[in-house]
């Protein structure tokens, strides 16, 4: 039941998306931003992206600095990457980044973690608040993102509230000046179905009002039994010149989301009689009737002003409506007429979330003492509030599952009751930050610098209150001195708190979670810029961290009790054009995670992990990409059981048959490598096989 109570949320399908549209969408991406101009202009080009070099990003402070000029671990995953590697998913291009672990307990709902502990920030454009319940229900399409940008460690300047683990930036695809466009279709193992359709169009002349439109539809089976998904993304977005110093943008994205044969919770990692149980790889504990449909919506728009050629202003809106209806089947294991067996236990929900953010800022330079300076002031502000009903069958609840028959794909569709409302609860978070970049010498520059800010909530959740109001100033502090003309080394200091809603056994709430990250290293450019590399070296503390004592029936909710963490490692990052026709991404992560009593703990997370992907354009054949994407992980274990490390290699070919048209082919976990998903709960489901798509690509 403990498992069922933590999995309290979501939702049912309701309808599948009308097949006209599929018509429109056998066609895939993508017109590609390659170059961000200090005007906000992009530059699209219509062949497919080749480029894995990334000169810059804004997620960590909103400079305009390079990643070598960031005292921070950034790790970029370019479209070329995405697009090389099939990478259609926020899961498969969080499983390359550098120091980021994917745990997939569950079919549609996603942990993710990085230097040990967990990620719960996602933006977009920049903008964004931490996730509903520190998790993600659901897939997010990467079709309409041009490249994802993640800044490990704590991210208070920026972040308003979360761990110190790392935050995703998801930056959107924009229009640009010149008419240009992408399509693909693919079909692959499963009966697995992408098209993808990509079109920039300026609608005037000379380009000063622009569109762009994104469309991508994906269906097919799984090698699960029982799971089908189904996935339909649209995203529009129009830009125009205000002025000769000033850009408005607005877009709107949908996706709708209807998988079929969903897991909540998954496969038991133990027997009746405790021993580790083994399963054959498709099983399943859904049933074909579990489905989990996702609606969501997002509607955003910006203005940046230049002022002059150091002065810019920037304000954002960011509007998110996200519906689910989700009908779930969980299995656990029960006492039926006094032998151990599993037992049934469905839920119905329905979620409703709202959120709106604004941010405002400004960025420019100023001279003092003969040297420029930057400078960034803003301020933000979120409102959220999400709404979950429950309903249940009492009647199918603890059923006893025999021999195998809880993973038949048998057990009939309950009788659901009345839903009720479960969790209704209201986000309010506001912060003013400002960082200054101080040039105190050519080579050596100063960072300092801080966020204020109040988080507001108030509310129950499954009976227990869900409130809390909380200010805190949040200080950063970096260095970077410019060592030759290829290294810099820098040093930095952040930090990051989330209030939090758990209740100790006196009834009162734990005080919020605060972390902290002591970071150096070097970073260094080479090949005129087009390959960076870094190494960094951290240290990270989180206090009051709620732990579970279990349930207290006179309190009737689960107590926790504050515990401290702590984890430091090693984290090594490449990317870009060692030379001409060779493009490469990826890294090494080490990470040590230890209690307060210096034990090792969250020992589900890798202790190792390496990332790299890499292709080649030989010189001799320019029409031909063939390309490698390798993963590794060491051992893991929980109270259950223990995972051996493993490697999961995928390979890729590309071959332009024609100035418009290409062919490729993608064969991914080539060496069968069979594994647990996640061990960081006490379900999980086993890793995908071997698979092959093939690809026909379209641009102009």
């Amino acid at each position: 039941m403990k498992s069922v109570v933590r999995r309290n949320a979501l939702l049912r399908r309701v309808s599948s998306i009308a097949l006209v549209f599929a018509g429109t969408t056998l066609l895939a991406p993508c017109a590609q931003a390659e170059d961000v101009r200090p005007d906000d202009e992009i530059i699209v080009t219509g062949s497919i992206p080749s480029d894995y070099v990334v000169t810059d990003q804004g997620s960590s402070t909103r400079l305009d600095l390079s990643l070598r000029e960031t005292p921070q671990a950034v790790t970029v995953i370019s479209r070329a990457q995405i697009e090389d590697f099939n990478l259609d998913t926020v899961d498969e291009v969080l499983r390359n980044a550098t120091g980021v672990n994917v745990d997939s307990a569950e079919t549609d709902r996603t942990y993710y973690n990085a230097r040990g502990f967990d990620i719960v920030n996602f933006q977009f454009d920049g903008i964004g608040q931490p996730l509903a319940y520190g998790l993600q229900t659901g897939q997010i399409d990467t079709a309409l993102f041009d490249r994802v940008e993640v800044v490990r460690g704590a991210t208070g300047l920026l972040s308003q509230t979360g761990n110190p683990s790392a935050a995703i930036n998801f930056v959107r695809k924009r229009p640009s000046r010149e008419l240009s466009g992408n399509a693909s279709f693919s079909y692959g193992s499963y009966d697995q179905f992408r098209g993808d359709l990509d079109i920039n169009a300026p609608l005037t002349e000379d380009g000063s009002i622009r569109t762009r439109f994104v469309a991508a539809y994906e269906d097919g089976d799984s090698y699960l039994d029982y799971y089908h998904s189904k996935r339909t993304t649209l995203y529009g977005t129009a830009a125009a010149d205000l002025g000769p110093d000033t850009v408005a943008t607005v877009g709107y994205s949908w996706q709708e989301s209807d998988p079929r044969g969903v897991s909540w919770g998954a496969l038991p990692f133990l027997d009746a009689e405790g021993q580790p149980a083994t399963y054959d790889r498709s099983t399943n504990s859904a049933q074909p009737w579990s489905s989990w449909y996702t609606l969501d919506r997002n509607l955003f728009g910006d203005i940046t002003h230049q002022f002059n050629k150091d002065w810019n202003l920037k304000v954002s809106v960011l509007r998110r409506a996200r519906d689910q209806d989700a009908k779930l089947f969980y299995v656990y294991y029960g006492q039926v007429d006094d032998e151990t067996m599993l037992v049934s236990y469905p839920g119905a929900y329905l979620d409703k979330q709202r959120e709106t953010t604004l941010d405002a800022h400004i960025t420019g330079k100023f001279n003092v003492g003969g040297r420029q300076h930057d400078v960034v002031l803003g301020a933000s502000y979120g409102d959220a509030r999400l709404i979950e009903q429950e309903s249940i069958d009492v009647n199918a609840i603890g059923v006893a599952l025999p021999g195998n028959s809880a993973f038949e794909g048998s057990f009939p569709y309950p009788d659901w009751g009345d839903y009720a409302v479960k969790a209704d609860f209201h986000t309010k978070i506001a912060s003013a930050y400002g960082m200054a970049r101080i040039s105190l010498a050519d080579p050596l520059k100063l960072m300092v610098g801080g966020n204020v800010t109040n988080a507001k909530r108030t509310g129950t959740s499954y009976g227990a209150p869900y409130s809390f109001d909380r200010t805190k100033f949040l200080p950063f502090a970096g260095l970077t001195f410019d060592l030759s003309g290829n290294l810099t080394a820098y040093a930095s200091f952040a930090t990051i708190f989330s209030p939090q809603v758990y209740l100790t056994s006196d009834g009162s709430i734990i005080d919020p979670l605060e972390g902290e990250t002591y970071e150096a290293g070097i970073k260094g450019e080479w090949n005129d810029g087009k390959l960076t590399a870094a190494i960094a070296v951290f240290k990270t503390k989180q206090d009051n961290v709620a732990e579970s004592t279990g349930f207290d029936p006179d309190l009737g909710a689960t107590i926790y009790r504050p515990v401290d963490a702590k984890s430091q490692g090693v984290e090594v990052d490449i990317s870009g054009e060692p030379f001409a026709g060779f493009q490469l991404s990826g890294g090494y992560a080490y990470v040590d995670v230890e209690d307060a009593q210096g034990e090792d703990a969250r020992t589900f997370i890798p202790r190792h992990t390496l990332r790299l992907s890499a292709t080649y354009t030989p010189p001799a054949l320019k029409d031909l990409r063939l390309g490698v994407s390798a993963r590794y992980q060491s051992s893991i274990h929980n109270s259950y059981i223990e995972q051996e490390g493993y490697v999961v290699v995928n390979l890729m070919a590309r071959y332009q048959v024609h100035n418009n048209v290409s062919l490729a082919v993608n064969v991914d976990n080539v060496t069968n490598a069979k594994y647990w998903n996640s061990l960081q709960w006490d379900q999980a489901y086993y890793s995908e096989p071997t698979t092959v798509r093939g690809t026909i690509g379209f641009n102009f």
